[in-house]
Parts: C-alpha cells; structure tokens; sequence
C-alpha cells in the first residue's frame, strides 16, 4: 500500500445543512490536487479509511468525492483492495489534445475580428506575464505551468463565448496533470515564453491566420512530449515535489 502525505482541507461548519457535501467538495478538490502535483501518481493505491484518517473527516465525503473522481476517470476501485490512481490513457490525451487545438484555434481567430466584442483586458494582463525581458522571467516550473493553463484558459474566456471556455475548462482539467510534466525542463520554459509572446504579438496586431497557425505549432509541440513521458518521469517529478 502506498503512503502519502495529504494536507487536510479547511474544516466544515458542522452546523452547515450543507456539510457533507462541503466536505466532500473539499475532499475531492484535495485529491485531485494531489494527482495533478504528483502526490498521488498512476498506479498508486489507497483505501477510503486512509484518506479518512490522513483528511481528519469521515469516511461519507470521501466516498462520495472518490465516486466522483471515478466518474471523472482519475481513479478507479479495486475489488476488496481499496483504490488506485488510473494510469494515462495517452489515446484519451491525444483526443484531448485535438479538441484543445479546435477550441484555442478558433478562439483566436476571433480575437482578432475586429467587429467582435473581446475582453481587451483579460489579454493586457496575459501581455503583462508573457511579453516581458527575459531577465524577468520566471524558472519556477509550477509556477509557469500555472501561468500555462491560465493563459490558454484566457485565450478562450477572452473570445466571449461562454460554452467553448466552459468545454475548454473542462478540457484542461483533464489534462493538467500531463502538461504539467511538461514543465520540469528549463528549455520547455523559455520555449513557452517565447511562444506565447509571438501569439500574443499577432493577436494585437489582428493577425488571425499567423496567431492560429503559431498555436498551433505551440500546442503540437506540447503534444509531442506528452507522447514522451513515461511512469519514470511521473516518479521523478512526485520526488522533485517533496
């Protein structure tokens, strides 16, 4: 049986109506922290009175939030054994991938429509991270990673059009824990800067046709080392995290 180390989520009022499903909330957003910063990482198993113990709340809200994650496909059950993290499904993250490719795509096509209403902000504050001296930058990978998925969120949310950030949120989500692994080398940093300044670059000059087909190539190239990783790699980033 694996042991891990899981920080306890901020307590219930137990005098809410809606405690159980507060903490169940809390629970599940937990573990699913815990996967995606490679606490819990495929293969791993546990049981419900583990995260029980370890999460300081009963054994309902976690039920409850690993159904959820197993509806979800983070984890499955174990006959008589407990859980276990799922291993990738790279099928799954390739398919992922091209639906990630669509929306971003046709998102900033349309931000450089200019009879098109777009949140001119959200992307002033994307320019204020990306578009800055080298000497500014950031090597914290976590941090970038952040900064990653935020920025290609922004990208959509800008657009305006609410079900493709919805689609897309719930895209980048299921694939947080892979692109997160992209950025454990130094070199996948910088890229990512210099990448996501020439998009933002030609989305402020309405350059639809160039910022798509420079997306494109980014989000290909990410593509491209999802296909590399293996289980070692997962291990190595849990251990780099301790």
């Amino acid at each position: 049986m694996v042991s891990t180390v899981l920080r306890p989520p901020r307590r219930s009022n137990p005098d809410d109506s809606g405690a159980f499903r507060s903490r169940a909330d809390e629970v599940h957003a937990q573990l699913k922290r815990d996967i995606a910063e490679f606490t819990l990482v495929p293969g791993d198993r546990f049981t419900e009175n583990e995260i029980s113990e370890r999460l300081g709340v009963s054994r309902t809200p976690v039920r409850q939030a690993l159904f959820r994650l197993q509806q979800e496909g983070f984890v499955e059950v174990l006959f008589r054994s407990g859980w276990r993290v799922l291993p990738f499904d790279f099928d799954q993250f390739e398919q992922l991938y091209d639906l990630r490719m669509v929306l971003e795509t046709t998102a900033v096509h349309r931000l450089c429509e200019s009879d098109r209403r777009i949140d001119r902000a959200l992307l002033d504050s994307l320019m204020s991270i990306w578009l800055v001296p080298a000497a500014d930058r950031s090597a914290d990978g976590v941090q970038v990673a952040q900064w990653d998925e935020a920025f290609h969120c922004a990208l959509v949310e800008a657009a305006g059009n609410a079900e493709m950030a919805r689609v897309h949120r719930d895209v980048t989500e299921r694939i947080r824990i892979i692109r997160r692994l992209d950025f454990t080398q130094q070199p996948r940093i910088d890229a990512t800067y210099d990448e996501h300044a020439k998009i933002l670059k030609a989305i402020r000059a309405n350059r639809g046709d160039q910022a798509a087909m420079l997306l494109r190539a980014h989000i290909e190239t990410s593509q491209s080392e999802v296909r590399k990783i293996t289980l070692h790699q997962v291990h190595l980033a849990r251990h780099a995290g301790r």
